[in-house]
């Protein structure tokens, strides 16, 4: 389980997997210049609700991960995820998608 914290105070803990494909497009965005609103469900150990930054490029990021090895990307993924950022409500975490091809997303990069 990994972390995005958000200006050094908000938190939300992201499955590592989903908080590599998270990352991605954060980046892509920032590069781009491209400021969006990214919200996440609170869990209810922290009171519940929901919980929106917008995320521009003086934005302080920080993505602690708690695993020792990176993902394999999963494009599509990275895609869905890509359309919310751009749409008019910002970035949120969508169900993983199947990789192209049917087959299931691997956990590792390869080598």
């Amino acid at each position: 389980m990994g972390r995005f914290i958000y200006e050094g105070g908000v938190k939300v803990e992201v499955d590592d997997r989903a908080l590599t494909h998270l990352q991605l497009v954060i980046s892509a965005k920032l590069r781009r210049g491209e400021p969006f609103a990214f919200s996440w469900r609170d869990d209810a150990s922290v009171g519940g609700g929901r919980t929106t930054v917008w995320v521009h490029p003086g934005s302080s990021i920080v993505y602690k991960y708690y695993g020792g090895r990176q993902p394999t990307i999963n494009r599509a993924w990275v895609d869905a995820l890509a359309f919310t950022a751009n749409a008019p409500t910002g970035l949120y975490l969508v169900p993983e998608p199947p990789e192209p091809g049917g087959e299931p997303a691997s956990s590792e990069l390869p080598g």
